[in-house]
């Protein structure tokens, strides 16, 4: 992986981090920059050495403003990216999990490619909100339907019906921010989470995502918990599901293979 215009990456062990790369415009997305993140995490999906990755944004002022709007505006050439906003908002066979460190602002797409991940770091000046309507628009890359199913439909239509901004302190209250940091600490404290996730058995890991998010799928807890998924067949023929009691019979850390 390579970095782009666009887009920042570096890997810490196991783990990739992805920086979105237009700090002049508050990290607002064009589709250039939407189908080089889709490229990163395509190559982050099938890299067996890759377990976990981190998004945020590049400066200290925003993780995304959302839509670039002015280049829209101006007449940019708009183009789908098959895998969403920031790569992500559309990707639904992505099993492995994906933290957001958001550094500031995540209005409209910003937010909604948050809602995508898996959990949500925020630092203490970041700020949410789907504001589309203000500007005749909606939160149609998935913010009106993640949004509802992780806080309550009452809540999220009090975020969505008014535009209203959320600081990060309230956005843990609401349960769609994980942790809250001072902003010099939100790195540290999203690799230390991604750390956490690396203890686990990357198959354990995978398994656990595919049957929590398609379960979701279901209403009726019996058809969902009944149901057959790929992920459980995979990790129960990978070598971890060996390695995991072995190494605790041992007394020693497991060495996940990560397939």
């Amino acid at each position: 992986m390579s970095d782009t215009d666009f887009v920042n990456t570096r890997v810490e062990g196991n783990i990739l981090i992805v920086e979105m790369n237009r700090p002049a415009k508050m990290n607002a997305l064009h589709p250039p920059a939407n189908k080089a993140l889709g490229e990163v995490f395509d190559d982050f999906a099938a890299n067996k050495d890759l377990w976990v990755a981190i998004i945020t944004g590049a400066g200290d002022r925003a993780f995304s403003a959302g839509n670039d709007l002015r280049y829209q505006a101006e007449g940019g050439e708009m183009f789908p990216v098959p895998s969403g906003f920031g790569g992500l908002t559309n990707r639904y066979d992505l099993h492995k999990p994906v933290i957001a460190a958001v550094n500031g602002v995540a209005m409209g797409g910003g937010f909604e490619i948050a809602l995508a991940c898996d959990l949500i770091i925020a630092s203490d000046n970041a700020r949410f909100a789907l504001p589309e309507p203000k500007v005749g628009l909606a939160a149609l890359a998935g913010g009106l339907h993640r949004l509802p199913r992780q806080i309550g439909l009452k809540q999220a239509m009090g975020m969505i019906l008014t535009g209203r901004h959320v600081m990060a302190e309230e956005g843990k209250e609401l349960g769609f921010v994980n942790e809250v940091v001072p902003q010099a600490e939100l790195m540290e404290a999203a690799v230390r989470w991604a750390n956490m996730i690396c203890e686990c058995s990357p198959a354990s890991i995978r398994c656990s995502k595919e049957v929590v998010m398609e379960g979701l799928n279901t209403a009726n807890f019996e058809e969902a918990f009944s149901k057959r998924y790929d992920g459980i067949s995979n990790m129960l023929k990978g070598p971890d599901f060996i390695e995991g009691p072995l190494a605790f019979a041992q007394k020693r850390k497991p060495n996940w293979s990560g397939e």
